[in-house]
């Protein structure tokens, strides 16, 4: 068993397998399941929680694990930090925020409100679309941060591109003070998404 879990691979995919046979067990006690539209609003549902979980997990752990933590690692030590882990967490944390706002926009589309939360629902005043819809943009604003300013500081500051030492620093700063950004903006993301459910 402990050779097993030592595999993130094997792991991954007992894990899809256990969801797939869970999957299987709790459609077929409702009656079986029919690849309709709300088995893809489902299913796009299921990858929407997933990757976000995700990407705003990794937010966190940078924020509020590695960002705070960083002076209190001896400086022999700081390279792996940087050389290894960070672009590791960096690819999936661009990557799953991509994989968020794509599948919620087609979760939206696939549930016919997209067009009504990405305009606050002005003209309807539907209260769960305003709400879905403040969700969605606080999204696409962390998601443009994410690839479009934090990444490419991120690079430089981790010396994948090439630049002089005070570029470096400047990068470093200003990718930390937009990850703070899109640690300010996640709690009300959150909020709005969740409150979206109960509301009509």
């Amino acid at each position: 068993m402990f050779n097993f879990l030592s595999s993130l691979s094997k792991t991954i995919h007992a894990s899809f397998g256990l969801t797939i046979l869970l999957f299987l067990v709790l459609f077929f006690l409702n009656g079986g399941f029919i690849f309709d539209s709300l088995f893809w609003s489902w299913l796009c549902r299921f990858i929407h929680v997933s990757v976000a979980i995700m990407w705003i997990g990794l937010l966190w752990y940078f924020n509020f694990v590695q960002i705070p933590n960083m002076n209190k690692i001896p400086d022999e030590q700081k390279p792996a930090i940087g050389k290894v882990i960070a672009p590791a967490a960096l690819f999936y944390f661009r990557w799953a925020a991509f994989l968020t706002i794509l599948s919620g926009f087609i979760l939206a589309l696939l549930n016919g409100y997209l067009i009504d939360a990405m305009t606050l629902s002005i003209n309807s005043k539907i209260p769960k679309h305003t709400a879905i819809g403040i969700g969605m943009w606080l999204g696409v604003i962390m998601a443009f941060n994410v690839w479009f300013v934090i990444w490419p500081n991120q690079k430089k500051a981790l010396g994948m591109v090439e630049c002089d030492p005070e570029l470096k620093i400047r990068s470093a700063k200003t990718a930390m003070l937009f990850s703070r950004t899109n640690t300010l903006l996640s709690i009300p993301m959150l909020f709005t998404m969740v409150a979206a459910q109960n509301l009509y």
